[in-house]
Protein backbone atom coordinates (compact mmCIF):
# COMPACT_ATOMS: atom_id res chain seq x y z
CA UNK A 1 0.00 0.00 0.00
CA UNK A 2 1.52 3.76 -0.47
CA UNK A 3 2.00 6.03 2.01
CA UNK A 4 -0.84 7.72 2.76
CA UNK A 5 -1.25 7.19 6.61
CA UNK A 6 0.27 10.65 6.37
CA UNK A 7 -2.84 11.79 5.08
CA UNK A 8 -4.28 11.90 8.67
CA UNK A 9 -1.83 14.54 9.81
CA UNK A 10 -2.89 17.07 7.40
CA UNK A 11 -5.83 17.78 9.50
CA UNK A 12 -6.03 21.42 8.88
CA UNK A 13 -6.93 22.51 5.06
CA UNK A 14 -10.50 21.69 4.00
CA UNK A 15 -8.77 20.76 0.80
CA UNK A 16 -5.87 18.86 0.10
CA UNK A 17 -3.89 19.62 -3.11
CA UNK A 18 -1.38 17.30 -3.68
CA UNK A 19 1.37 16.63 -6.64
CA UNK A 20 1.42 13.17 -8.06
CA UNK A 21 4.73 12.17 -7.40
CA UNK A 22 4.46 12.92 -3.71
CA UNK A 23 1.66 10.15 -3.54
CA UNK A 24 3.24 7.13 -6.30
CA UNK A 25 5.96 5.91 -8.47
CA UNK A 26 4.35 6.22 -12.27
CA UNK A 27 4.26 2.68 -13.08
CA UNK A 28 3.69 1.44 -9.47
CA UNK A 29 1.45 -1.54 -8.76
CA UNK A 30 -1.78 0.08 -7.03
CA UNK A 31 -4.24 -1.98 -5.02
CA UNK A 32 -8.02 -0.74 -5.08
CA UNK A 33 -10.91 -1.55 -4.08
CA UNK A 34 -14.72 -1.52 -5.83
CA UNK A 35 -17.73 -1.13 -3.24
CA UNK A 36 -20.85 -1.20 -4.82
CA UNK A 37 -24.49 -0.67 -4.29
CA UNK A 38 -26.18 -4.34 -3.74
CA UNK A 39 -29.11 -3.65 -6.18
CA UNK A 40 -27.56 -1.83 -9.13
CA UNK A 41 -26.92 -4.61 -11.58
CA UNK A 42 -26.17 -2.10 -13.63
CA UNK A 43 -23.19 -1.20 -11.99
CA UNK A 44 -21.49 -4.93 -12.97
CA UNK A 45 -20.62 -4.49 -16.44
CA UNK A 46 -19.00 -1.10 -15.14
CA UNK A 47 -16.92 -2.81 -12.63
CA UNK A 48 -16.12 -5.94 -15.00
CA UNK A 49 -14.52 -3.20 -18.34
CA UNK A 50 -12.57 -1.23 -15.35
CA UNK A 51 -11.37 -4.36 -13.59
CA UNK A 52 -10.33 -5.33 -16.95
CA UNK A 53 -8.32 -2.15 -17.27
CA UNK A 54 -6.69 -2.44 -14.08
CA UNK A 55 -5.83 -5.91 -14.30
CA UNK A 56 -4.53 -4.78 -17.92
CA UNK A 57 -2.30 -2.19 -16.28
CA UNK A 58 -0.78 -3.80 -13.49
CA UNK A 59 -2.57 -3.10 -10.90
CA UNK A 60 -4.28 -5.14 -8.15
CA UNK A 61 -8.36 -4.77 -8.05
CA UNK A 62 -11.08 -6.57 -5.77
CA UNK A 63 -14.28 -6.15 -3.93
CA UNK A 64 -15.80 -7.04 -0.61
CA UNK A 65 -16.82 -10.70 -0.06
CA UNK A 66 -20.34 -9.57 0.71
CA UNK A 67 -20.71 -7.01 -2.39
CA UNK A 68 -19.11 -9.40 -4.99
CA UNK A 69 -21.60 -12.08 -4.17
CA UNK A 70 -24.68 -10.26 -4.02
CA UNK A 71 -23.92 -8.80 -7.59
CA UNK A 72 -22.97 -12.36 -9.13
CA UNK A 73 -19.13 -11.51 -9.20
CA UNK A 74 -18.04 -13.83 -6.16
CA UNK A 75 -14.55 -14.09 -8.73
CA UNK A 76 -14.06 -10.56 -8.09
CA UNK A 77 -14.74 -10.79 -4.26
CA UNK A 78 -11.74 -11.23 -1.62
CA UNK A 79 -11.35 -11.24 2.06
CA UNK A 80 -9.14 -8.33 2.10
CA UNK A 81 -9.37 -5.25 4.23
CA UNK A 82 -10.23 -1.83 2.68
CA UNK A 83 -7.74 -0.13 4.63
CA UNK A 84 -5.30 -2.40 2.21
CA UNK A 85 -6.32 0.10 -0.25
CA UNK A 86 -4.04 2.50 -2.58
CA UNK A 87 -7.94 3.79 -3.74
CA UNK A 88 -11.56 3.13 -2.73
CA UNK A 89 -13.89 3.42 -5.90
CA UNK A 90 -17.55 3.63 -4.60
CA UNK A 91 -20.19 2.64 -7.24
CA UNK A 92 -23.93 4.15 -6.07
CA UNK A 93 -25.23 6.94 -4.26
CA UNK A 94 -24.44 8.50 -1.16
CA UNK A 95 -25.18 6.02 1.25
CA UNK A 96 -22.54 3.62 -0.61
CA UNK A 97 -20.43 6.53 -0.23
CA UNK A 98 -21.43 6.49 3.87
CA UNK A 99 -20.98 2.50 3.86
CA UNK A 100 -17.60 2.48 1.89
CA UNK A 101 -16.64 5.15 5.04
CA UNK A 102 -17.42 2.92 7.39
CA UNK A 103 -15.62 0.32 5.67
CA UNK A 104 -12.37 2.25 6.03
CA UNK A 105 -13.18 2.45 9.71
CA UNK A 106 -10.89 5.52 9.66
CA UNK A 107 -7.87 5.11 6.97
CA UNK A 108 -7.34 7.80 4.65
CA UNK A 109 -7.97 5.71 1.91
CA UNK A 110 -9.22 8.63 -1.14
CA UNK A 111 -12.62 7.75 -2.05
CA UNK A 112 -13.37 8.09 -5.65
CA UNK A 113 -17.61 8.55 -6.23
CA UNK A 114 -19.44 7.32 -9.26
CA UNK A 115 -22.86 8.29 -9.29
CA UNK A 116 -25.04 5.82 -10.25
CA UNK A 117 -28.48 7.04 -9.26
CA UNK A 118 -29.97 10.70 -8.85
CA UNK A 119 -27.39 13.62 -8.53
CA UNK A 120 -25.83 12.86 -4.73
CA UNK A 121 -23.33 15.62 -3.05
CA UNK A 122 -20.58 13.23 -2.54
CA UNK A 123 -20.30 11.37 -6.07
CA UNK A 124 -17.73 12.96 -8.25
CA UNK A 125 -18.22 11.18 -11.70
CA UNK A 126 -20.47 9.44 -13.76
CA UNK A 127 -20.27 5.95 -14.92
CA UNK A 128 -19.21 6.63 -18.33
CA UNK A 129 -16.27 8.50 -17.25
CA UNK A 130 -14.40 5.74 -14.61
CA UNK A 131 -11.80 4.15 -16.77
CA UNK A 132 -10.80 8.02 -18.47
CA UNK A 133 -10.19 9.59 -14.76
CA UNK A 134 -8.94 6.08 -13.46
CA UNK A 135 -6.41 7.10 -15.71
CA UNK A 136 -5.77 10.58 -14.96
CA UNK A 137 -5.03 9.25 -11.45
CA UNK A 138 -2.90 6.70 -12.23
CA UNK A 139 -1.11 8.93 -14.69
CA UNK A 140 -0.64 11.80 -14.05
CA UNK A 141 2.37 14.00 -14.78
CA UNK A 142 4.28 16.94 -13.05
CA UNK A 143 1.75 19.57 -14.25
CA UNK A 144 -0.93 17.64 -12.66
CA UNK A 145 -2.82 18.11 -9.53
CA UNK A 146 -5.33 15.97 -7.79
CA UNK A 147 -7.90 17.44 -5.37
CA UNK A 148 -8.21 15.56 -2.07
CA UNK A 149 -11.40 16.81 -0.34
CA UNK A 150 -11.30 16.37 3.09
CA UNK A 151 -14.37 16.24 5.24
CA UNK A 152 -14.71 16.35 9.17
CA UNK A 153 -16.12 13.09 10.58
CA UNK A 154 -17.48 12.96 14.25
CA UNK A 155 -16.32 10.20 16.81
CA UNK A 156 -19.60 9.05 19.02
CA UNK A 157 -18.74 7.19 21.95
CA UNK A 158 -21.51 5.65 24.15
CA UNK A 159 -21.24 4.78 27.72
CA UNK A 160 -23.70 2.70 29.46
CA UNK A 161 -23.70 0.18 32.71
CA UNK A 162 -23.42 -2.46 30.44
CA UNK A 163 -20.43 -1.08 27.52
CA UNK A 164 -18.19 1.75 26.56
CA UNK A 165 -18.07 1.63 22.49
CA UNK A 166 -17.00 4.49 19.65
CA UNK A 167 -17.85 4.93 16.61
CA UNK A 168 -17.64 7.33 13.60
CA UNK A 169 -20.11 9.17 11.64
CA UNK A 170 -19.52 11.08 7.88
CA UNK A 171 -23.11 12.76 7.84
CA UNK A 172 -24.56 12.36 11.42
CA UNK A 173 -25.62 10.47 14.95
CA UNK A 174 -29.11 10.32 15.64
CA UNK A 175 -30.75 9.79 19.34
CA UNK A 176 -34.13 9.47 18.75
CA UNK A 177 -37.22 7.98 20.45
CA UNK A 178 -37.78 4.08 20.09
CA UNK A 179 -41.64 4.08 20.74
CA UNK A 180 -43.92 5.86 18.48
CA UNK A 181 -46.16 9.02 20.61
CA UNK A 182 -43.43 9.31 23.19
CA UNK A 183 -40.65 11.91 23.11
CA UNK A 184 -37.11 11.55 24.75
CA UNK A 185 -35.98 13.57 27.03
CA UNK A 186 -32.34 14.52 26.50
CA UNK A 187 -29.54 16.32 29.15
CA UNK A 188 -27.49 18.39 27.04
CA UNK A 189 -24.12 19.00 28.31
CA UNK A 190 -21.32 21.55 26.25
CA UNK A 191 -17.99 22.04 26.95
CA UNK A 192 -18.48 20.08 30.40
CA UNK A 193 -21.62 22.57 31.45
CA UNK A 194 -25.00 21.64 31.64
CA UNK A 195 -26.80 23.25 28.64
CA UNK A 196 -30.71 22.45 28.79
CA UNK A 197 -33.02 19.52 28.82
CA UNK A 198 -34.58 18.23 25.49
CA UNK A 199 -37.45 17.35 25.20
CA UNK A 200 -38.04 15.94 21.79
CA UNK A 201 -38.67 13.01 18.85
CA UNK A 202 -34.99 13.12 18.79
CA UNK A 203 -31.55 15.23 18.57
CA UNK A 204 -29.25 15.30 15.35
CA UNK A 205 -25.71 15.92 15.66
CA UNK A 206 -24.41 16.48 12.06
CA UNK A 207 -20.98 17.47 10.52
CA UNK A 208 -21.01 20.20 8.05
CA UNK A 209 -21.20 17.01 5.45
CA UNK A 210 -24.67 15.85 7.07
CA UNK A 211 -25.99 19.06 7.19
CA UNK A 212 -27.47 18.69 3.89
CA UNK A 213 -28.93 15.09 4.91
CA UNK A 214 -31.44 14.11 8.02
CA UNK A 215 -30.54 17.75 9.75
CA UNK A 216 -31.78 19.91 7.03
CA UNK A 217 -35.50 17.76 6.69
CA UNK A 218 -35.61 18.77 10.31
CA UNK A 219 -34.14 22.49 9.27
CA UNK A 220 -30.93 22.55 10.37
CA UNK A 221 -28.66 25.19 8.55
CA UNK A 222 -27.06 24.28 5.46
CA UNK A 223 -23.12 24.32 6.27
CA UNK A 224 -20.08 24.04 3.62
CA UNK A 225 -18.18 21.24 3.95
CA UNK A 226 -15.33 23.31 3.74
CA UNK A 227 -15.72 24.31 7.49
CA UNK A 228 -15.19 22.23 10.81
CA UNK A 229 -18.36 22.39 12.96
CA UNK A 230 -21.07 20.37 14.85
CA UNK A 231 -24.50 21.39 14.33
CA UNK A 232 -27.19 19.93 16.94
CA UNK A 233 -30.70 19.80 15.56
CA UNK A 234 -33.54 19.00 17.43
CA UNK A 235 -36.57 16.86 15.85
CA UNK A 236 -39.63 17.82 16.50
CA UNK A 237 -38.78 19.35 20.19
CA UNK A 238 -41.61 19.46 22.37
CA UNK A 239 -40.27 22.57 24.10
CA UNK A 240 -40.02 26.44 23.79
CA UNK A 241 -36.12 26.17 22.22
CA UNK A 242 -36.38 24.88 18.81
CA UNK A 243 -33.53 26.47 17.35
CA UNK A 244 -30.24 24.71 16.20
CA UNK A 245 -27.02 24.97 17.63
CA UNK A 246 -23.31 25.59 15.59
CA UNK A 247 -20.32 24.27 17.87
CA UNK A 248 -16.61 24.56 16.76
CA UNK A 249 -15.15 21.84 16.16
CA UNK A 250 -12.92 21.81 19.40
CA UNK A 251 -16.21 21.56 21.86
CA UNK A 252 -17.38 18.74 23.24
CA UNK A 253 -21.18 17.81 23.11
CA UNK A 254 -22.67 14.83 25.18
CA UNK A 255 -26.37 13.59 26.09
CA UNK A 256 -27.71 11.69 28.89
CA UNK A 257 -30.97 10.15 28.99
CA UNK A 258 -33.23 10.66 31.31
CA UNK A 259 -36.73 9.20 32.43
CA UNK A 260 -37.75 6.00 31.28
CA UNK A 261 -38.50 6.42 27.96
CA UNK A 262 -36.12 4.16 25.80
CA UNK A 263 -34.05 5.93 23.07
CA UNK A 264 -31.90 4.47 20.00
CA UNK A 265 -28.73 5.63 18.66
CA UNK A 266 -28.59 5.73 15.02
CA UNK A 267 -24.98 6.44 12.93
CA UNK A 268 -25.07 7.56 9.42
CA UNK A 269 -28.57 6.00 8.95
CA UNK A 270 -27.76 2.42 10.56
CA UNK A 271 -28.88 1.36 14.17
CA UNK A 272 -25.60 0.82 16.15
CA UNK A 273 -27.17 0.69 20.09
CA UNK A 274 -30.33 0.80 22.22
CA UNK A 275 -30.07 3.20 24.99
CA UNK A 276 -31.51 3.07 28.53
CA UNK A 277 -31.44 5.66 31.72
CA UNK A 278 -28.54 7.16 32.69
CA UNK A 279 -27.32 6.24 29.04
CA UNK A 280 -24.34 9.05 28.07
CA UNK A 281 -23.42 9.59 24.88
CA UNK A 282 -20.76 11.94 23.42
CA UNK A 283 -19.65 13.78 20.85
CA UNK A 284 -16.34 15.33 19.47
CA UNK A 285 -14.74 15.95 16.14
CA UNK A 286 -12.73 12.62 15.26
CA UNK A 287 -9.18 12.73 14.75
CA UNK A 288 -9.24 11.51 11.01
CA UNK A 289 -11.22 12.56 7.91
CA UNK A 290 -12.76 11.47 5.30
CA UNK A 291 -11.34 12.02 1.58
CA UNK A 292 -12.61 12.46 -1.75
CA UNK A 293 -11.21 12.37 -4.91
CA UNK A 294 -11.96 15.47 -7.09
CA UNK A 295 -11.07 16.29 -10.50
CA UNK A 296 -11.84 19.91 -10.33
CA UNK A 297 -10.21 22.83 -8.70
CA UNK A 298 -13.07 24.57 -7.58
CA UNK A 299 -15.75 22.35 -4.97
CA UNK A 300 -19.45 21.84 -6.58
CA UNK A 301 -20.97 22.18 -3.19
CA UNK A 302 -22.87 25.25 -3.89
CA UNK A 303 -23.58 24.10 -7.55
CA UNK A 304 -25.26 20.78 -6.52
CA UNK A 305 -27.62 22.71 -4.00
CA UNK A 306 -28.58 24.80 -6.53
CA UNK A 307 -29.12 21.87 -8.97
CA UNK A 308 -30.86 19.97 -6.09
CA UNK A 309 -33.68 22.80 -5.20
CA UNK A 310 -34.08 24.51 -8.76
CA UNK A 311 -32.76 27.39 -7.23
CA UNK A 312 -33.11 30.19 -10.39
CA UNK A 313 -35.01 27.82 -12.64
CA UNK A 314 -37.60 30.54 -13.37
Amino acid sequence: MMAIASFCLLLNAPELRLEVNRLLVVGESLNIIFVAHHTRPEVVPIIREAKKWLDKSGHNSWMPTGDAAALGLSEFGADRSAQDADLLISLGGDGTILRSVELLGGAPVPILGVNMGTLGYLTEIEPEELIERLERWLNRDDKSEIVLDERMMLAVTLKSQHKSQTWRALNEAVIERQQSGHTVWLDVTINHEVFARYSADGVIVATPTGSTAYSMSARGPVVSPRHKAMLLTPVSPHMLFDRSLVLGPTETLSMQVVGTRPAELAIDGRHVASLDQGDVVSFEADSCSAHFVRFTQQPKFHQIVRAKFGLGDE
